[in-house]
């Protein structure tokens, strides 16, 4: 978990670390690649300037990962707020779940967090986020859940593992069954294993865990990886499912002067009452839990 996080806030990077003689090509294909990714500013003002290059000061990064399937516009069923300190060498992920009950900013109404991106995609979904932690966000990683599928095909396959026995529901790989122990995965089997949620005792915590253990194994084998072809088909998957406000320098930058930020790293999950309210399930924040996560987070931002 410690190592996905930080590499993906310079997802591209890693592809220029460790390998030899392929230099050139990588580096070029990681350039190109990073300015497919790289897409315009979502908000009508531009995020809050940051520096991150010299003396750099701390930023906040946004990880949106997205359902998104045809003919609907997605949800974002994994929102994690990143502050990443360089002077205090220190890291914070605050995990916000998919239920959680909060203002659409721009919608005008109470719903779940996760349904701001069906209303109004990035921007309202940054705006939302913002609104219910308290602190501004700098840059935002969005990637969508496809993702998953195409980057384990393309390294080859993951191992995971797994912790609850159970069949496929169907929608993918029907009648494939999730041994509970060490399983390997193809990229369709990978997919569903992140999704499956209602066999799961412990429901979203369960699979937000599942899907940390997949997202860590494509990249702990993606690091190991010098053939041509490989890292051509992953910078492909890359280019395709993934989004950010990040250029290619600033990716290089953050790699370059961020990196201490992994030497001491707090994860929490945002926790809350689970609700039915007009018969739709939510997850309620108490007022003191928001503010200890809103403290929290202007406190990692503290030079």
């Amino acid at each position: 978990m410690k190592k996905f996080m930080f590499i993906l806030a310079s997802i591209v990077v890693i592809f220029l670390l460790g390998l030899g003689g392929y230099a050139y090509y990588v580096y070029h294909s990681v350039k190109k690649t990073a300015e497919q990714m790289h897409e315009p500013n979502v908000n009508e003002e531009p995020p809050p300037e940051v520096n991150i290059t010299g003396n750099p000061k701390p930023i906040s990064i946004l990880l949106m990962g997205v359902d998104q399937r045809k003919g609907d516009p997605g949800r974002t069923d994994t929102l994690i707020v990143i502050t990443l300190n360089p002077s205090k060498e220190k890291m914070m992920m605050i995990s916000i779940p998919r239920d959680t009950r909060t203002e659409i900013i721009g919608k005008g109404k109470m719903d779940k967090i996760n349904h701001a991106y069906a209303f109004g995609g990035t921007k309202m979904s940054i705006d939302t986020v913002e609104n219910f932690v308290g602190i501004p966000i700098n840059y935002y990683i969005r990637v969508n859940m496809k993702a998953l599928e195409e980057l384990v095909d393309a390294v080859g396959g993951i191992t995971v593992q797994n912790n609850v026995d159970w069949y496929d529901e169907g929608y993918y790989k029907k009648g494939y069954h999730y041994k509970k122990g060490s399983i390997t995965l193809d990229g369709p089997q990978s997919l569903g294993y992140v999704r499956m949620r209602h066999l799961d005792p412990q429901g979203d915590f369960g699979r937000n865990e599942r899907q940390r253990k997949v997202i860590t194994a494509i990249i702990d084998k993606a690091s190991n990886i010098s053939s041509v072809t490989r890292i051509t088909n992953i910078l492909h998957a890359l280019g395709k499912n993934v989004k950010t406000n990040m250029t290619f320098d600033e990716m290089m930058n953050i790699q370059k002067n961020y990196r201490n930020s992994q030497n001491h790293i707090t994860q929490y999950e945002v926790h809350g009452n689970g609700e039915r309210i007009n018969g739709i399930y939510y997850l309620v924040v108490p007022e003191e839990e928001r503010v200890k996560i809103t403290n929290d987070l202007k406190e990692s931002l503290e030079k």
